[in-house]
């Protein structure tokens, strides 16, 4: 009869011991359980937007396998860039990837809205790494909900349109000309003569096709991943504005995560802005006889933009604080 009993009471006790292992392997494997970024952009497959964001997905999740997952969501699947924009700041996405949008979180983002304050790709280079930018645009922006990691690109933008060839500004009277969220973009074009709205990116192609917009703006691969060739008839070179592309998380989600994972992911989005550059480069060349024809390309006046464009610099400047020195450090790297 003892001898039962010591057998129920062994058997039980290692019952509890398997359950307590098991127990505990269960936490542990929360506990380390890979963290899921939800990343997210309004960019078409094919667009520099999704190649970027797939760069990136795949250089963390080999580099934190088992810790981080990166999933990306294109096309607006999270929402559109002022839905995102609010959404990581309270956690409904954890990284998106804006462009113009910023503009409405740091005014002072409007210096990439300037016409032709970028000259070429290696002076955003110069910009970019330039202590002094980086203080002005980044270091204020964690007291704001959001964070940036890295400055990518969305890239030199051009006009689309089914009116006319756009060679100088007169010949945008009267054109209604889609842009994206943020004032500078808008008041720019009303210099020139056009009438701009804004309108989200997933919401052009329609619109384009309806005639409830004649034209728009953007960079070759977003112009190519919206298939807005397929309904415009015109493409002039304009390269009026450089858009950079910024990879930003949430700053609450950013505190949650242990240091050597921010450190890690910091450093591939930073190191990733100079192939962003490149590939930005090559797809400019690429795409530039894929786009014409089916549409007709034209060279734009530049210089009859530039002589059209002073009072969108003083009215930034006089509006928002540290502008006209921004401008001048811009400027000054050129």
């Amino acid at each position: 009869m003892q001898s039962w009993r010591c057998q129920c009471r062994l058997r039980w006790l290692g019952f509890l011991a398997t359950m307590a292992v098991l127990f505990v392997g269960v936490i542990d494997g929360a506990a380390w359980a890979a963290t899921v970024i939800r990343l997210g952009h309004v960019g078409f497959p094919g667009s520099l937007f999704d190649t970027l964001a797939t760069r990136y997905a795949k250089e963390v999740n080999e580099t934190l396998k088992g810790r981080v997952e990166v999933k990306v969501f294109h096309s607006s699947q999270l929402g559109t860039d002022e839905q995102m924009i609010k959404g990581v700041k309270i956690g409904a996405v954890e990284m998106f990837i804006p462009s113009t949008i910023m503009s409405t979180v740091d005014q002072r983002y409007g210096i990439f809205e300037m016409p032709y304050i970028i000259v070429n790709r290696a002076h955003m280079k110069r910009v970019t790494e330039n202590p002094q930018v980086q203080k002005a645009l980044l270091d204020g922006l964690p007291a704001k909900g959001v964070r940036v990691l890295g400055i990518w690109e969305n890239g030199f933008r051009h006009i689309t349109n089914n009116m006319r060839p756009i060679v100088k500004p007169d010949d945008l009277k009267g054109i209604k000309l889609r842009v994206p969220g943020g004032v500078w973009r808008v008041k720019m074009f009303k210099a020139y003569g056009a009438n701009p709205s804004p309108m989200p990116f997933a919401e052009v192609y329609s619109a384009l096709q309806s005639g409830v917009m004649d034209a728009q703006e953007n960079p070759f691969p977003q112009i190519w991943g919206g298939k807005f060739q397929e309904v415009q008839k015109y493409l002039s070179l304009t390269g009026h504005v450089y858009t950079p592309a910024y990879l930003v998380v949430g700053e609450e989600f950013w505190q949650k995560l242990p240091k050597d994972v921010q450190t890690t992911l910091a450093k591939i989005s930073w190191e990733m802005g100079d192939f962003a550059r490149a590939e930005g480069e090559r797809l400019d060349k690429e795409l530039m006889g894929k786009l014409a024809p089916p549409m007709k390309a034209n060279e734009a006046d530049k210089e009859a933009f530039i002589k059209a464009s002073p009072a969108v610099y003083e009215e930034f400047g006089s509006q928002v604080t540290g502008a006209s020195e921004l401008t001048k450090l811009f400027q000054s790297l050129r």
